[in-house]
């Protein structure tokens, strides 16, 4: 028989855990799934459990024993013979019944052992070897001649009906010292359990949802603890990790079925990872946005930002490492006529250069373009192992082969640099008449715009690949595709989604 204060913490639990009879069994060690669900009832009706009374009423009622009674003494007093008439009592309570009514009558028994006519002492020695369980019970009734309902019996009649049975409770009530040790061990172990659970839902979210470890888990939706759960489900019970995520039963099951259901976005998907990877994987929620647009999909931009989370298409972070090309005041500078307005109403108006500077394993590289402030076109472009006057030069020369004879001069605008000095540079700006614009000494926003294309060319393309396995000229190679494809691919919001060389031929000005 249990307390009330066990019968009322089982049915606390059983609630708490949606109901789970086989999961609050599992929990507590007791009682039986019949027996949890009677309580359950009592609880719901009265609000409350009834404190039970240590005596139960009797079974048979005392008209159903007298004539059972009378039965068996006209009958032969022949006890098989009353239970199979009657079909009731068990044969220990009838016996009992006869002992009680016929003191005098001896019970007679055919089986191979027995009752006997066993000493006080006998039965305490047997009973204190049950208890000990050097042998089995069968074995240790054997020894005694008598057989193992007998043995127990002995107990009930020395300890009382009341003395635990299991034999974890037999050794705890001989040796309290191994009660609280079995306790401290399962506690140790549930602890054990609780953190590896813990352990690996933290382990899993970093994985699957990007969530940092060390966060908190009961901050994450519904939906992502549905994934973690579903996840893990096939290692640990469904209960104990809806318990630690704190996730109701019903939520859990409500986006499990919303994941197995067909995903609409499904195509898109495919098509964004797609875009994504195909172009430097630096294309934002914006620019996937329009890149849908163009392919006739249909799609709003936070739509589009939640596919990418889910995707976990992420776009690099720039990082700040800057190249100075400054050797001092060598010759006199001209003046700032760009005066940070970046802004031309056609091509070859306002042009922009500067260099920048690749490190990788097999060495460093060097790039030096020219933007066209009309659309940030790259109009030439060199790349080299050395940041030389023959670098700028060339770049220069291509620059101004690409300009009409008819058409107006451009202004060149770089920075304060030694390259932007030098007899060989000068000399060609003259030839080709163009008008020469530098920044103020330490003031990078002079020239931002040409230092926006350099972020955008190192966050898009540099950072987030490993160059170690190259060498110099593959590098080489792949800036030049990338700069190709920036001209000719790559898409520009301000450009109404469309990349330089698209955005020229729409307006006419290329064939």
């Amino acid at each position: 028989m249990y307390s009330y204060e066990e019968r009322l913490r089982a049915v606390k639990l059983y609630i708490k855990l949606g109901k789970r009879a086989q999961a609050t069994i599992r929990e507590l060690g007791y009682p039986t799934k019949n027996a949890l669900k009677g309580w359950h009832r009592e609880y719901e009706r009265l609000q409350d459990l009834p404190i039970r009374s240590a005596l139960r009423p009797p079974k048979f009622s005392a008209a159903q024993k007298q004539v059972a009674l009378e039965h068996y003494a006209s009958h032969g007093r022949c006890i098989s013979w009353t239970l199979r008439a009657l079909g009731y009592p068990c044969r220990t309570t009838m016996t009992a019944w006869v002992r009680e009514a016929f003191p005098d009558t001896k019970t007679i028994s055919n089986a191979t052992y027995g009752p006997g006519n066993h000493s006080d002492a006998v039965k305490q020695a047997a009973v204190v070897g049950l208890y000990s369980r050097q042998e089995s019970a069968q074995a240790l009734a054997k020894k005694f001649g008598v057989s193992r309902s007998t043995l127990y019996a002995w107990k009930n009649q020395i300890l009382g009906p009341e003395a635990p049975a299991m034999m974890k409770r037999k050794k705890s009530a001989l040796y309290p010292e191994l009660e609280e040790l079995e306790r401290q061990r399962e506690a140790l172990q549930r602890d054990i359990r609780e953190l590896q659970i813990e352990h690996d839902l933290l382990k899993t979210a970093s994985e699957m949802i990007k969530k940092e470890l060390g966060g908190d888990l009961r901050s994450l939706s519904n939906r992502e603890k549905t994934m973690l759960i579903v996840a893990l489900k096939n290692r640990y019970k469904t209960p104990a990790l809806l318990a630690r995520l704190g996730l109701a039963r019903s939520s859990y099951f409500y986006h499990r079925a919303r994941m197995n259901l067909e995903d609409k976005y499904l195509p898109i998907r495919y098509a964004m990872k797609e875009a994504f990877e195909s172009n430097h994987r630096c294309y934002g929620y914006r620019r996937l946005k329009a890149y849908m647009t163009r392919e006739s999909i249909s799609i709003s931009e936070k739509v589009v930002r939640r596919l990418m989370k889910q995707e976990a298409l992420i776009v690099p972070k720039p990082k700040r490492r800057r190249y100075s090309s400054y050797l001092g005041e060598i010759s006199p500078a001209p003046e700032n006529i760009i005066n940070r307005e970046f802004q031309a109403a056609a091509p070859n108006e306002k042009w922009l250069t500067d260099i920048t500077e690749f490190h990788i394993r097999a060495g460093k590289v060097y790039l030096s373009p020219i933007i066209d402030c009309f659309d940030g076109l790259v109009i030439s472009w060199t790349i080299g192992t050395r940041p030389d006057a023959d670098l700028v030069n060339t770049m220069l020369d291509a620059a101004v082969g690409t300009i009409a004879d008819s058409e107006a001069r451009p202004i060149v605008h770089s920075d304060r640099g030694g390259h932007y000095r030098w007899p060989g540079w000068l000399e060609r700006i003259d030839a080709a008449k163009l008008v020469r614009s530098m920044s103020r000494k330490a003031s990078s926003q002079d020239n931002a715009a040409c230092e926006g294309f350099f972020g955008r060319l190192k966050t898009e393309f540099f950072y987030p690949r490993d160059w170690r396995a190259f060498s110099v000229a593959q590098f080489i190679d792949e800036v030049d595709a990338y700069i190709r494809w920036y001209n000719e691919t790559r898409i520009k919001m301000s450009l109404g989604g469309r990349s330089p060389i698209e955005y020229r031929k729409s307006l006419g000005l290329m064939p």
